[in-house]
C-alpha cells in the first residue's frame, strides 16, 4: 500500500540531519576577537551551503532544528547553548540563521547553468543572505542589548572586520555548491524513489 505523501522524506530529514550536525561542528570554530563581542565563526558557511544543497524547506528545516534545541539548553552553537545565548548581544544573528538557509534555498535552485555567470550568481546569494541578512538583525539587536552602544559603533565591531572573511566564505561556498548540484540537485530530496513520512 503506498504512503500519502508528506511534506518531507526520509531522505530529507536524513540530510537536514546532516547539515545541522555540520552546523553544530563548524561553530566550533569560534575565534573571539578583544574588540568585538562577535566572534569569527564557520556557522554562517554551513548556512550558507544548506540552503543551497538542500532548498528552502530542508534548509530551513535543517538549521532552525538547531537554533531551537539551542534556546531549550543545548549547548549545540560554539558549545553553549539557553536563552542567555540566543536573547544575548549575538542573538540577533542566531535568531536569522534559519532564515538564511530559507532565502538561499528559494533562489540557488533558481539559478541555472554551471558557467561563470551562474558561479557569480551562486556567490552573490550565498554573500547577501548567508552574511548581509545577518547582520540585518545582529547588529541592531547587538546595539539595543550592549550598554552605551550606538548603532555606528555596533557596525564598526559587529559587521565591517567580518566582512571580507564573509565574502570568502561565500566564495567557497559557491565553489562546493555548483558541481554538487549537478550531481546532486535538491529535487532528489522530494523525489519519487524516496520513502514518505506521513504527517
Amino acid at each position: 500500500m503506498q504512503l500519502k505523501r508528506s511534506s518531507f522524506t526520509v531522505r530529507g530529514i536524513t540530510f537536514s540531519a546532516m547539515f545541522a550536525a555540520l552546523l553544530v561542528a563548524l561553530s566550533f570554530v569560534n575565534i573571539q576577537f578583544g574588540f568585538s563581542q562577535v566572534p569569527f565563526t564557520l556557522a554562517n558557511f554551513a548556512i550558507m551551503l544548506a540552503g543551497a544543497l538542500l532548498g528552502a524547506r530542508y534548509g530551513f528545516f535543517s538549521i532552525a532544528l538547531v537554533v531551537g534545541l539551542t534556546a531549550i539548553g543545548l549547548p549545540l552553537l560554539h558549545g553553549r547553548g539557553g536563552l542567555d545565548l540566543v536573547l544575548g548581544p549575538t542573538g540577533g544573528f542566531i535568531w536569522a540563521y534559519p532564515f538564511a538557509a530559507l532565502f538561499i534555498g528559494l533562489l540557488v535552485p533558481r539559478i541555472k547553468g554551471s558557467g561563470v555567470t551562474a558561479f557569480a550568481l551562486i556567490f552573490l546569494t550565498l554573500f547577501v543572505f548567508g552574511s548581509l541578512l545577518l547582520y540585518v538583525t545582529g547588529v541592531p539587536w547587538m546595539a539595543h542589548v550592549v550598554t552605551n552602544m550606538s548603532l555606528t559603533k555596533a557596525l564598526a565591531v559587529g559587521c565591517f572586520p567580518y566582512l571580507p572573511g564573509d565574502a570568502v566564505k561565500a566564495f567557497v561556498g559557491a565553489l562546493i555548491v555548483l558541481p554538487v548540484r549537478k550531481m546532486y540537485p535538491v529535487s532528489r530530496l522530494d523525489g519519487a524513489g524516496s520513502a514518505w513520512v506521513s504527517r
